[in-house]
């Protein structure tokens, strides 16, 4: 749930007793009334946190490999759907290696980027001054668990681009890696809540 709510990835995440990352709990939560965006919705579940965990922590910077997610020369080749808005989650798979985006936020994207590829996960930090949303969909060879031959895959798969060259393909966005700011959530204080 604090990967979701901060967008970051648990990897991203430092300290806390065993049970924070390893114990499972139904979260029940209404709010007052409709119409809130998402990041609304966030910043009550971010509440909820505190309240109902007494989540308490704090973020430390350090360098570290990350990527640059910046517009191509090209320009970028996404539909623009808009401002930001709507609840739905804005990517979807339709395949191995298939996501299709509606309404996608670059912050939400550049969290996305930082999660697939286990070969290779680093922060994504967003560059690219784009600040509606985008629908579009994203094709790529996906990365195969180690151990596992390419030709496992099918032809299909197999033929399509590796995932940064799909990103400038198809959406006219470019992933460089760098060297940038990586922050860590350290956990200070979180309780175990009893049942209600």
């Amino acid at each position: 749930m604090m990967s979701v709510m901060y967008r970051i990835p648990e990897r991203q995440i430092e300290g806390g007793p065993d049970w924070f990352g390893s114990e499972r709990f139904d979260v029940e939560a209404r709010a007052d009334r409709g119409g809130y965006s998402i990041d609304e919705l966030h910043t009550m579940l971010k509440n909820l946190l505190k309240d109902r965990f007494g989540l308490q922590f704090h973020v430390n910077t350090r360098e570290g490999p990350v990527y640059i997610l910046t517009v191509a020369k090209s320009g970028a080749k996404m539909k623009d759907d808009g401002p930001v808005g709507g609840l739905n989650i804005p990517m979807l798979p339709s395949g191995p290696g298939q996501w299709v985006g509606t309404k996608v936020p670059m912050p939400y994207l550049c969290w996305f980027l930082g999660q697939i590829s286990p070969n290779d996960m680093r922060p994504v930090i967003d560059a690219t001054g784009l600040k509606d949303v985008y629908d579009f969909t994203l094709s790529f060879a996906p990365d195969l668990p180690p151990g596992v031959p390419v030709d496992a895959a099918s032809p299909e798969v197999q033929n399509r681009p590796v995932l940064r060259d799909a990103l400038e393909e198809q959406l006219g966005l470019v992933l460089k890696p760098a060297k940038g700011p990586v922050d860590y959530y350290v956990i200070d204080h979180v309780n175990q809540p009893s049942a209600n």
